[in-house]
């Protein structure tokens, strides 16, 4: 074993030896652990700050001397006089390695650092989960009664618990007779009992009365980001939440992008069902790291994804649900062990639950929505949106529920966007812009301050300013339009034109220039002409699919509107009725879920009647396919303007005034006179 000093860092958990003297950046380079460093170490920049722990770690098995860091250096005091420092913080390029140490990496110290925007929402859940903990005395084993030790387990189950069968894997028999033993014939369990099985399977067990807590994870499997809650499985507490891009990005930003990866390269769904296993098996451990926990305390696990998400992670080659009829491998749900998933950093006998898709195209993801929103109870008719990279929409009462899949793509989170990024400290997230200066102020993730306020610059000097968001860049482009600097028909209008600068001409269209820090070596954040173009595209695929289930319903407005996921959480009510991403509705009936999905998933989670009720509820659901739907390409086309070319939105209009300008002019990098007789007569 190495004499040099052992570093942990967290909450990654990774680790190692390194020679005394090593900076923490280099060591952290080294272990591959995600510490930011722009300057190359020459304490300039600041983005490495780590906070170093001392004492004694009985988790980790070290104990951290007073001296296991260098001294503080002049660099980084001329650094905390300059720009400021959280006492306890010091610089990972200057602090060196002496002896044992844990470090800790601050969020904003860490490049790819995922803001969860899919926090877990609160919600009173009845708690009868799958798995519970038992506590029981065996008789010991007698030679003039030949029976095993997992017999008398059972037997004394049945006269304590009244619980009738057990089964168990070979792993627990190969651990069951030294257990029995080191307890003295006094053990807990763990079984789980399945809302369709007889028997109780033996998950775990511990020797005398155990004080560990059993969890469970609740993972909403996205096709752009993996959502989990790790939640005790006694009074349903979240523990933790975490989320991780979902790696099979990579392949293709959209799912059926991820289809024809599979259908043009041979094991291409194995190579995109090997890379999702390995990221959730990352954000176990991540997760558990976070709520200090032992990883083989969680037992449990229940997914909710779309059809092509739930296939790739099942190892179910997804090309079915590339072509009409859109064909799944099996629409019920299932219960299976994590092994069978390869999930192998939870207990090895974890079991996994997955709630029943509705069609091809509308999945487990949307199942768990209707679970945590419950449209089939509601007296009014409601419409629910889910919005991601692909968006469901479930319309209906307590009569009817129709649902279907709408194909946005990945604009709302800020992808395929000219300044986006994923959420983010340093991402514009906010944003007003003045009508008549067409000035603009906005807020970044990690600050409350908005940009033309005292103290911002103080607020964002670890994260900086670095791009745009999704909730960003839909609050921009309604704010844009609001303000006269976007037509309806979604075009940027010139700088005469609009009255301000900041409108830019690039090539034959222009951008509105939101932040610009090129001059101190920063980012140029504006909104561009195909930005704009990238949200009329998902915007109208959205509002297309809600249009398609009114048709079906036979209506021309709805009661109420509940915004889910992500977006729904982060972006305003009013700025999405501007966009014409949702029907048009009384403001004060328009609200937000949360991540309804990640709330279904959890109820299911700690409720077996839960999973019997959405079972049923699912095989009533009418699905409408959008695909091929004839209507769908018309109502597509009109939801293009903004916020539409023929329904009047007239509850909108009782909120907001839109300008009535038009940018389409035959010279429209010059600013015509059009344009400026437009602006008197307003």
């Amino acid at each position: 074993m190495s004499n040099d000093p052992l570093v942990i860092f967290t909450p990654s958990g990774k680790r190692g030896h390194f020679a005394a003297g090593t900076p923490i950046l280099t060591a952290a380079r080294q272990l591959g652990v995600d510490l930011d460093s722009v300057c190359g170490g020459r304490g300039i920049c600041s983005k490495c700050q780590i906070t170093p722990s001392y004492g004694e770690f009985s988790k980790h098995g070290v104990t951290v001397a007073e001296d296991a860091l260098s001294e503080w250096n002049s660099v980084e005091q001329r650094y905390k006089d300059k720009r400021g420092l959280i006492d306890g913080r010091r610089l990972g390029c200057q602090a060196t390695i002496q002896g044992d140490i844990v470090v800790d990496v601050p969020p904003e110290s860490q490049v790819h650092r995922q803001v969860v925007r899919k926090a877990a929402s609160n919600r009173t859940i009845v708690m009868d989960p799958a798995t519970h903990l038992y506590f029981v005395e065996v008789d010991e084993p007698d030679m003039h009664e030949p029976t095993g030790d997992l017999e008398r387990l059972a037997r004394a189950l049945k006269d304590q618990w009244d619980i009738e069968h057990i089964t168990a894997d070979l792993s627990i028999m190969t651990r069951l007779q030294p257990v029995l033993r080191k307890g003295k014939w006094q053990v807990t369990v763990a079984l789980h009992k399945s809302h369709t099985a007889t028997a109780h399977k033996v998950l775990e067990i511990w020797p005398g009365l155990t004080e560990d807590r059993i969890y469970g994870l609740a993972i909403d499997l996205g096709s752009t980001t993996i959502a989990a809650h790790l939640c005790d499985l006694r009074n349903g507490e979240v523990k933790a939440s975490s989320g991780v891009m979902n790696p099979q990005i990579r392949f293709g930003e959209d799912l059926m992008s991820r289809v024809s990866y599979s259908m043009m390269n041979p094991g291409g769904d194995k190579e995109m069902t090997n890379a999702v296993r390995t990221a959730i098996n990352g954000l176990t451990e991540a997760i558990a790291t976070e709520a200090d926990i032992r990883p083989f305390q969680i037992l449990e696990t229940v997914f909710v994804c779309n059809p092509v998400m739930h296939h790739l992670l099942l190892g179910i080659d997804p090309v079915e649900l590339g072509q009409a009829p859109f064909a799944l491998a099996t629409s019920d749900s299932m219960s299976l062990n994590a092994r069978d998933l390869d999930l192998s950093v939870m207990n090895e006998n974890a079991q996994v639950y997955i709630l029943p898709c509705i069609a091809g195209h509308v999945g487990a993801d949307a199942a768990a929505v209707a679970l945590s929103e419950a449209p089939n109870t509601s007296e009014d008719l409601v419409l629910v949106v889910d919005v991601g990279t692909n968006a469901e929409l479930l319309l209906g009462n307590k009569d009817r529920v129709l649902a279907c899949s709408s194909p946005t793509g990945p604009a709302f989170e800020g992808a395929q966007i000219s300044s986006g990024q994923r959420a983010a400290p340093g991402a514009i997230e906010r944003i007003e812009i003045n009508p008549d200066t067409k000035e603009p102020r906005f807020r970044v993730i990690g600050s409350d301050i908005w940009s033309d306020e005292d103290g911002f610059d103080v607020a964002i000097a670890t994260t900086g300013i670095t791009g745009i968001c999704g909730s960003g860049i839909i609050e921009a482009v309604a704010e844009m339009r609001m303000a006269g600097l976007v037509d309806s028909k979604g075009l940027i209008g010139s700088s005469a034109q609009t009255g301000t600068e900041r409108s830019v001409a690039e090539g034959r269209t222009h951008s509105y220039l939101i932040h610009d820090a090129s001059d101190q070596g920063g980012p140029r954040i504006s909104v561009t002409q195909g930005d704009i173009r990238a949200i009329q595209l998902a915007k109208s695929a959205l509002y297309a699919g809600a249009r398609l289930l009114m048709d079906e319903m036979g209506v021309d407005k709805v009661d109420r509107v509940v915004l889910a996921g992500a977006f729904g959480a982060y972006i305003s009510t009013k700025h999405a009725m501007v966009l014409g991403m949702i029907p048009d509705a009384p403001l004060d009936k328009v609200s937000s879920a949360g991540n309804a999905a990640g709330t279904g998933a959890r109820i299911a989670l700690s409720n077996l009647a839960a999973r019997r009720e959405i079972e049923k509820v699912v095989r009533e659901i009418v699905k409408v396919e959008t695909a091929i739907e004839p209507k769908f390409q018309e109502h597509f086309v009109n939801a293009n303007a903004i916020p539409h070319a023929t329904d009047p939105f007239l509850e909108l209009a009782k909120v907001t005034n839109l300008p009535d300008n038009n940018f389409n002019t035959k010279s429209n990098d010059s600013g015509d006179t059009g344009g400026r007789r437009r602006r008197r007569r307003s």
